[in-house]
């Protein structure tokens, strides 16, 4: 509510005193009384004299523009070292969009347009992808459009339809590719892709020329190798071949990594300043460092957030979207990851805009992050500008405003806490925030504004439960050119002329369910939509639907691991290729599936139950591994190693002929099986109690699957 001077009617300084007295207690009955905020905290310079006032002006010019907020879809940031402050950090990303593919309808519709509908959620104005690569970008693989040299293929993946999708929804959305990693042919026998930079550029451009012959996308934006060493001269011959492929107007995003040493290269080197368009800094904790100022380039927080999606993570997404460009001149943040639809135990489960990880429940949550970005993105567009008149409040938050040029004016008001809004890198210096009265007064080209549409959030605990999310709040007059507010502590305002906002939404969907525990998959599938079968997630090499020219009956479609060579890595692969899936909580279960070993003598292949590690310590995981190898023998192991072996012996088994695995896991014993014979049974060790099944090969080496089938009888608690 607005109170307003009501003086004419009460005659003497008593009788006004007495008003003003009244009219002031209302106001603060009103501000006690939160109603889902429907009691607006707005005043005048009648019932409250507001200090300090904050002036919001184009007099003097206008700031840096806006080049949107976005999220990203797959790889991301390792342990490594930080630009602000200089602290050790570590992160564990992944294949993030993996298990989004495979939701029904209209559940999977309905996600999409919570992330890229303009006016409705977030409303995304950037979608950033990872350019597969074959290798683990620390909790799944995502496969490379070109797998070896004479290779090429633009239909693996998901990414391409991700793209389509967000196109689909938003025609203006900008799209950006990252490699993580690299086939390992790229290499010439190195694991490094910078060794001839003409064959990296060549590849990185074939996936751009693909994305619009195959798929009529436009890719806006490339960068180099996420967050590894950069090399001038690659970035250079880059430049070059995507001038000499009609790709002038592709720009190119460095380092994706730190703000050093990028700047200080581009200061010294002339051709490389031209060649950067955009200097992308990770987490860099909302600021920046002066080299990169000097650059007069565009400043960009290419990957930021990473934060569990709770109240929390909300908190972190709304301190950052303002305070990136309050005190670092970023004009884009970028948030890993786009939607949490990845198995939750995996490292860094939920740390997405929105949650979408149960595809066999159809269950999703729009998290807080979304109504947060909404914020921003409903009312403010890339090309707009910011004012140069922003920045902090004095009792702790910050304000941003943006205007089009042609009147529209949009302010962003946090009043974000320092336990209320801790990202999970880099670490947040300690600051208070209280609460404040905070008089904004219009100039310049504002001041003839009238009125002002209005957009809050209140974020509450971890739970959420009394959390208020992009509410919309009746209208707000201007008078003499001044807005007041009474803000709180963990508040969000959007005040805009702006009125297309929209908090959209759909029907409740289904319940969470867990996993189904009779699962069965023959991958008989002759024109599959994607690559991969649904809910299986790589976690080093690649497993593809397969038509299988040799096989008829049974066998003609099947699974099949098709890295031949270990890819150029980012994270930690293991030695051998895995693929997990089901649910980390299964403890008794029968695993069957028909296997085919292509390679000779050396060959193997594996099913597993209780794998209790995925992602970039795969390397390390735990298990029950039932193998068989092309030389006649088999083993079960407690690894995937095949340090810690329990049981070895012979097995009639041998390349270019099926079998079917069987591995039988109840308390604490084993049971395998090959075909109908009973090979082993044994004792088990007490760890791991629990984990995801899975496939995989004894290393990078063609090998099928088909039939697979898991009966889970007794989930840990």
């Amino acid at each position: 509510m607005k109170t307003r001077q009501i003086g004419t009617g009460v005659p003497g300084a008593e009788g006004r005193s007495l008003l003003l007295l009244l009219l002031r207690l209302l106001s603060s009955l009103l501000l006690l009384s939160h109603a889902g905020a429907s009691s607006l905290r707005y005043f005048d310079n009648y019932s409250l004299r507001p200090d300090p006032s904050y002036v919001l002006e184009d007099v003097a010019g206008l700031g840096r523009v806006f080049d949107g907020i976005g999220g990203l879809s797959g790889g991301g940031t390792s342990l490594d070292l930080f630009s602000f402050p200089f602290e050790i950090q570590a992160s564990y990303e992944q294949a993030t969009s993996r298990l989004l593919v495979n939701y029904p309808e209209p559940y999977r519709s309905e996600i999409l347009d919570y992330l890229f509908k303009p006016n409705f959620g977030a409303s995304l104005h950037i979608l950033k992808v990872e350019i597969g690569g074959d290798g683990q970008t620390t909790d799944g693989t995502e496969p490379s459009h070109m797998h070896y040299a004479n290779d090429e293929n633009y239909f693996r993946g998901y990414e391409w339809w991700l793209m389509k999708e967000a196109k689909k929804r938003n025609p203006n959305i900008k799209l950006i590719g990252l490699p993580w990693s690299f086939p390992g042919w790229i290499g010439h026998g190195q694991n490094w892709p910078y060794a001839q930079p003409q064959t990296t550029a060549l590849y990185v451009v074939s996936w751009i020329l693909g994305a619009k012959q195959h798929h009529n996308l436009d890719i806006d934006y490339i960068g180099i190798w996420n967050e590894r060493t950069f090399d001038s001269k690659y970035i250079k011959v880059l430049r070059e071949v995507l001038s000499q492929n009609g790709l002038k107007r592709v720009k190119i995003i460095a380092s994706d990594y730190l703000w050093l040493p990028i700047s200080i290269a581009m200061l010294h080197d002339y051709e490389l300043m031209k060649a950067v368009d955009v200097i992308g800094a990770h987490y860099p904790g909302t600021h920046t460092i002066p080299e990169a100022l000097k650059t007069q380039k565009i400043l960009w927080s290419s990957e930021d957030y990473s934060t569990f999606n709770d109240e929390v993570g909300g908190g972190c997404w709304a301190r950052i979207l303002n305070q990136n460009y309050v005190n670092g001149n970023m004009t884009a943040t970028i948030a890993w990851n786009l939607v949490a639809s990845y198995y939750q135990q995996l490292p860094f489960g939920r740390d997405g805009l929105m949650t979408a990880q149960e595809p066999w429940s159809g269950h999703y949550v729009v998290e807080s992050p979304i109504w947060i970005s909404a914020h921003t993105t409903q009312f403010a567009q890339p090309g707009w500008q910011y004012l140069k008149t922003v920045g902090h409040l004095v009792k702790g938050g910050s304000y941003v405003a943006l205007t089009d040029g042609l009147g529209n004016l949009t302010i962003i008001i946090e009043t974000m806490t320092h336990k209320h809004s801790k990202c999970i890198r880099p670490p947040l210096p300690f600051f208070n925030v209280s609460e404040q009265i905070a008089n904004f007064s219009l100039s310049g080209s504002f001041k003839q504004l009238r009125t002002l549409q209005v957009w809050y959030s209140k974020l509450g605990d971890k739970t959420g439960n009394n959390s208020i999310l992009f509410k919309q709040l009746p209208p707000l007059k201007i008078n003499d050119g001044t807005v007041t507010l009474k803000l709180g502590l963990d508040e969000v305002y959007t005040l805009t002329t702006i009125t297309t906002g929209q908090k959209g939404s759909y029907p409740i969907p289904p319940e969470s369910q867990p996993f189904p525990t009779s699962y069965k998959d023959d991958f008989n599938i002759r024109t599959p939509p994607f690559s991969e079968a649904p809910n299986f997630a790589d976690q080093t090499g690649v497993f593809e639907y397969f038509t299988n020219p040799e096989q008829g009956g049974d066998h003609a479609f099947t699974l099949r691991q098709v890295l031949t060579q270990r890819p150029i890595t980012w994270a930690a692969d293991a030695d051998q290729t895995i693929s997990v899936i089901g649910d980390y909580n299964w403890k008794d279960l029968v695993i069957s599936c028909d296997i085919y070993i292509e390679t000779p003598h050396s060959g193997g292949v594996f099913i597993a139950g209780r794998v209790n590690k995925g992602g970039e310590v795969i390397r390390s995981a735990a298990g029950i591994f039932f193998w068989v190898f092309a030389d006649g023998t088999y083993q079960v192991t407690n690894d995937l190693a095949r340090l810690l072996i329990l049981k070895k012996g012979h097995a009639n088994v041998s390349a270019g002929k099926w079998y079917t695995l069987t591995l039988n896991i109840k308390d604490s014993s084993v049971n395998v099986i090959l075909d109908n014979t009973h090979l082993w049974e044994g004792v088990l060790p007490l760890y791991p109690k629990n984990g995801w099944a899975a496939i995989g090969t004894h290393s990078f080496e063609f090998a099928q699957f088909d039939n697979f089938h898991i009966e889970a009888t007794n989930v840990h608690s």
